[in-house]
């Protein structure tokens, strides 16, 4: 205890603040890259006439809160104050659109991940590029607003997501990691840039429709993994601690994007690795040896933190339904008068899942807060499914849930796999893995892959930037970030893996085809019920 008291008082730590969907996390880790102290901060985003969106309020009340949160422990644990840290590091959620004119004031409210409002944009722009631009990337929100002339686009000045803003206010510098810039525009990861040859690309089209800038001026400039990213302003440390204790002239590494910080947390940012992070969305990511034969709208290009290319499988809607279902059964039990804990509940219908039938008894449903670009579909509509004849039991509606919750990512990762693209190694992430055995052997029938749960994975993406920070202030001469990784933070670590058994991946495969079969009914649903 005396030995992490005197590592904090001097300074020998990383913080990692991680601005998820749902939860605003913040972990302090000590010299050997070890958790020692965390803060949370849950909200939820708002629907704001169509938008998904977070206020700047939110944003800023959620990182205070959490960082607050996290030295409150640090202060109960080792009875000690934080004025210094080693390095900072910032990580959100990825893609998105952040617009500030020249005076740095936001010009339309925070446009989230979860917006399918770019659909005619992300087409034309992939057929541009000859490369796939999801619906929720920068670029495609940005000429989604050109093409509808919305008043404010000759008002832009700066470009950037959101953990490129929360950095940008704490430094003064208009940055990016390549990880999370991959979401905004394409990457050459050849030269670790914006692909010069689709800039101009862009710039040749947005012109023709009477948008003058030049996007490279208005995007944040490019840094890789290990890279200083500027330092905490005065104004910075006050924004972060309202308390005034912290201290200016911390080194910050770049900011990263959530996929980014997972596959850091996971280990896998070396080729023939991936991960699949499953919460509110669902994303796989796979390291790739070489590019694939031929661009696919299902499938994202980005990079590692480091800019290596990764094949992502990005699906807007995971856990959302799932956790909803269960909330019923807490209603329930309260009318019944009966005490069970959140985290019991979720063990029980979990585990009730397991004694389901292997392709749930002929049950469907479509866990859709939000519309999927994999699915085609522009909104969202949850809804579940069943025959007269189909097997209508709790055993298998809970797995039909789970089964759900996966099944558009599985879509995607067949499409890999017809590419033979190998993997090594999948690691998994996530609070759908928090039920032992359940969404981890759930999750390896539907990708036919072996799927491994790390000790640390809970820990989760702000553990990952803490880790990206640390890497940075730490790093020795020639030293790479697999080769930290390997050597100064998993060696050692345990690993738990499940194998697919072939009964389940039959079973999931049949749901599938069930669920793809029957999105006709879910088209009809965003349709006709307005």
């Amino acid at each position: 205890m005396e030995e992490i008291k005197n590592m904090i008082e001097t300074g020998k730590t990383a913080l990692g603040i991680e601005l998820g969907s749902t939860r605003i996390k913040a972990v302090l880790t000590d010299s050997n890259n070890n958790p020692i102290a965390s803060g949370n901060y849950d909200w939820e985003n708002r629907l704001t006439d169509g938008i998904w969106t977070y206020t700047l309020e939110d944003i800023w009340t959620g990182i205070k809160t959490s960082y607050k949160n996290m030295a409150d422990d640090v202060k109960e644990k080792y009875g000690t104050d934080i004025t210094t840290i080693g390095a900072i590091g910032f990580s959100a959620m990825m893609h998105g659109y952040m617009a500030f004119d020249k005076d740095k004031n936001l010009l339309v409210p925070f446009r989230t991940w979860r917006n399918s409002i770019t659909g005619e944009a992300a087409e034309e722009l992939s057929k541009l590029f000859d490369f796939n631009i999801p619906e929720r990337w920068s670029i495609a929100h940005l000429y989604q607003a050109i093409l509808n002339n919305e008043p404010h686009i000759s008002d832009i000045t700066y470009l950037t997501t959101l953990a490129g803003y929360v950095h940008w206010k704490l430094t003064g510098e208009f940055v990016l990691g390549i990880g999370e810039a991959s979401g905004m525009f394409p990457i050459d990861s050849a030269n670790r840039n914006y692909n010069a040859e689709m800039i101009e690309k862009f710039d040749n089209l947005s012109s023709k429709k009477g948008f003058s800038q030049n996007i490279i001026d208005l995007l944040p400039k490019v840094l890789v993994a290990g890279d200083k990213a500027g330092t905490l302003t005065d104004e910075g440390a006050k924004l972060l601690d309202e308390s005034g204790k912290l201290k200016s002239g911390i080194p910050l590494c770049p900011p990263e994007g959530d996929a980014g910080t997972g596959m850091v947390a996971t280990n896998s940012i070396t080729k023939r690795t991936g991960n699949v992070s499953a919460g509110t969305s669902v994303f796989a990511m796979v390291v790739l040896e070489k590019p694939l034969e031929k661009a696919y709208p299902e499938i994202d290009i980005v990079t590692t933190p480091c800019g290596d290319d990764v094949a992502m499988v990005h699906v807007n809607n995971c856990t959302s339904d799932l956790n909803a279902w269960v909330n019923i059964f807490r209603e329930f039990a309260d009318e019944a008068g009966l005490q069970i804990s959140m985290p019991k509940l979720y063990d029980m219908l979990y585990f009730k899942a397991l004694e389901g039938d292997k392709d749930c008894g002929g049950l469907l449903s479509y866990g859709y807060f939000s519309g999927e670009n994999i699915t085609h579909m522009s909104e969202g509509r949850p809804m579940f499914v069943r025959t007269p004849d189909s097997k209508f039991n709790l055993a298998n509606m809970m797995r039909t849930h789970l089964y759900s919750s996966l099944a558009t990512l599985k879509l995607g990762m067949d499409i890999l796999y017809k590419e033979n693209v190998q993997i090594d190694k999948m690691f998994g992430h996530g609070g759908l893995f928090k039920t032992k055995d359940v969404g981890q052997s759930f999750m390896a029938a539907a990708i036919n892959t072996p799927v491994s749960l790390m000790e640390t994975a809970g820990e989760g993406g702000a553990w990952g930037i803490a880790l990206l920070a640390s890497y940075m202030n730490t790093k020795q001469n020639g030293e790479t970030l697999t080769d930290f990784l390997n050597n100064k933070v998993f060696a050692g670590g345990s690993v738990y893996t499940l194998e697919p058994k072939a009964d389940d991946v039959k079973g999931f495969n049949e749901f599938a085809k069930r669920y793809a079969d029957g999105l006709p009914i879910e088209k009809a649903a965003v349709e006709n019920m307005k």
